[in-house]
């Protein structure tokens, strides 16, 4: 229907004047008359409706706007210097429909493209925070192991810490030291499942005449010692005489980036 049929059809099923509809739509009495005649007094010719004016029309109905926009014939014309942007076509589909049917084609699959394309970065985007905001919880014991000079593990504080890593671990210590540089690093935190027998080569963490360290245990036919990697430490010999005990292997470390 036009929109003075639709009007005029609320009216009698509503049973309001048009003085009543006045006020609820804030239009006038001569104005209404001439969208339900839906005739200009002067030219004769049928009324083109602003955009101002359906929105008043649907708030006397108390409908939304949109709602009696659907109701609308599709050839009921509106004013177009007071068209929203909600019924104003954009750059794009002003261009696309002045295409011949093969080019829209080509537009139409290009921008499928494109939106594939967007929908697939929206979801690794997606994945990368899931991933990141992702956390695993460990014991972790806040004095460090020594990658220097020792430090005693004795009396250590046990707390819980959410690291974004999944690692087979029993807890996590700090590295204090450069001594097992370039592999590991003054600050990083290193994952230790405990262990009471390493085998030759192994990184460990081990409690050196009460002091722990972190170091590669070499064991040779004729003696055994505590490595560090980096070459400006020496070799810490283990003889009877010392108070040794591994403590656990190093499995894997974090670091911040």
């Amino acid at each position: 229907m036009k929109l003075g049929e639709l009007l005029k059809s609320y009216r009698t099923e509503h049973k309001l004047s048009m003085d009543a509809f006045c006020e609820l739509s804030d239009l006038t009495k001569g104005y209404i008359s001439m969208l339900e005649k839906n005739e200009h007094p002067k030219s004769k010719k049928p009324i083109v409706p602003s955009y101002d004016t359906i929105e008043k029309i649907a708030k006397g109905m108390q409908i939304s706007t949109e709602d009696l926009i659907d109701m609308l014939d599709d050839d009921q014309e509106i004013q177009i210097n007071a068209t929203p942007a909600l019924l104003s076509k954009s750059p794009i589909q002003t261009i696309y429909d002045e295409l011949e049917p093969p080019r829209q084609g080509k537009v139409l699959n290009y921008a499928k493209r494109q939106l594939d394309e967007q929908e697939n970065e929206e979801e690794t985007k997606i994945n990368e925070v899931s991933e990141v905001i992702r956390l695993y919880s460990y014991d972790y014991y806040d004095h460090p192991a020594s990658a220097g000079t020792g430090q005693y593990l004795n009396d250590v504080r046990v707390e819980r810490i959410e690291l974004p890593v999944d690692v087979d671990a029993d807890f996590v210590i700090p590295i204090k030291g450069d001594s097992m540089e370039p592999d590991y690093h003054d600050g990083d935190l290193v994952f230790i499942q405990t262990s009471v027998d390493l085998n030759d080569g192994v990184i460990g963490v081990f409690n050196y005449n009460g002091d722990a360290y972190i170091k590669q245990l070499v064991i040779d036919e004729d003696q055994a010692y505590l490595h560090s990697l980096n070459p400006e430490y020496k070799d810490m010999p283990i003889t009877p005489d010392t108070d040794f005990r591994i403590i656990g292997e190093v499995v894997d470390l974090y670091r911040e980036k």
